[in-house]
């Protein structure tokens, strides 16, 4: 399994701006080795709020795939040159291979 996390840094009171963004329906679920996206938010009382996007892949083939598709792309097309939200602090992905996993038993 291949995981893409995305780690996004917002001025407070924009996490919900982002969650929604990944958090609603979209056109990634369909993807062949889609597995599945979590939206996560750390736990903070003040200051800047981060989200985190979770994505799991069947394989880094998958992965790459959409990447690279003409849907994806085409989402990106459309922002091309326009500056990021102002809100937004910082960004950053990194990718993972998944090499065990443990899960409750039934």
């Amino acid at each position: 399994m291949f995981i893409q996390l995305k780690t996004i840094r917002v001025e407070h009171g924009y996490a919900e701006t982002m969650i929604e963004r990944f958090a609603g329906a979209g056109i990634i679920e369909q993807q062949p080795g889609f597995v599945d996206l979590s939206v996560l938010k750390k736990k903070r009382t003040r200051g800047d709020e981060e989200v985190v996007i979770l994505i799991r892949w069947e394989s880094e083939k998958d992965w790459k795939a959409w990447e690279t598709s003409d849907v994806h792309l085409a989402g990106h097309r459309e922002r091309r040159g326009q500056p990021a939200p102002s809100y937004i602090l910082d960004s950053s992905q990194v990718y993972y291979e998944m090499l065990g996993q443990k899960t409750k038993s039934v």
